[in-house]
């Protein structure tokens, strides 16, 4: 039998947690913010960084008993991060409710890191978020999502790259 006080428990953890936790933690000016650095990182390499903010699952996720990585997963599709020419798009993912962090990297970039090298920028941006610094923990995973890019897709000098996704972080 299912223990249905999880169940509860974690829906009462995100329906507490909605939109406005989720403005209070990273104003329309700290996005601003962070899709310059985007934007920045995006002219040095061919890559594709998206940025993904949830405050709380849906209820229908949240029923089916979604974790955060399926839906890191799931958005990593619906937003088209997979889809990049090279195969190099990487998504940041918050599931604010749960504390979760994910990064998904397409095929392209996953095969050319190391194991463990998207738990060790996770921990990173962790740190920042229990200390309350919540935007300078994203911007130095963004860093972290560019140093790799840079690495393995870097432009040549002079030439341009299509901007394949949208820079805006999404506030879901």
């Amino acid at each position: 039998m299912p223990d249905t006080s999880n169940r509860w428990t974690r829906l009462l953890r995100h329906r507490w947690h909605d939109d406005a936790e989720a403005r209070r933690l990273l104003d329309d000016a700290a996005l601003d913010r962070l899709q310059q650095r985007i934007e920045a990182s995006e002219r040095r390499h061919s890559g594709e960084i998206r940025l993904c903010i949830e405050a709380a699952l849906p209820l229908a996720e949240l029923w089916r008993g979604t974790a955060a990585r399926e839906r890191a997963l799931a958005l990593f599709g619906q937003l088209g991060v997979w889809d990049t020419e090279f195969n190099n798009g990487v998504l940041i993912y918050l599931l604010l409710a749960e504390h979760a962090i994910e990064i998904v990297a397409d095929r392209g970039v996953d095969r050319l890191v190391p194991a463990g090298h998207w738990a060790a920028v996770t921990q990173h941006m962790a740190a920042a978020f229990r200390d309350g610094r919540f935007e300078a923990g994203l911007m130095a995973a963004i860093e972290a999502v560019e140093a790799t890019l840079l690495q393995q897709f870097p432009l040549a000098a002079g030439a341009g790259d299509a901007n394949e996704l949208a820079d805006r972080p999404l506030r879901l």
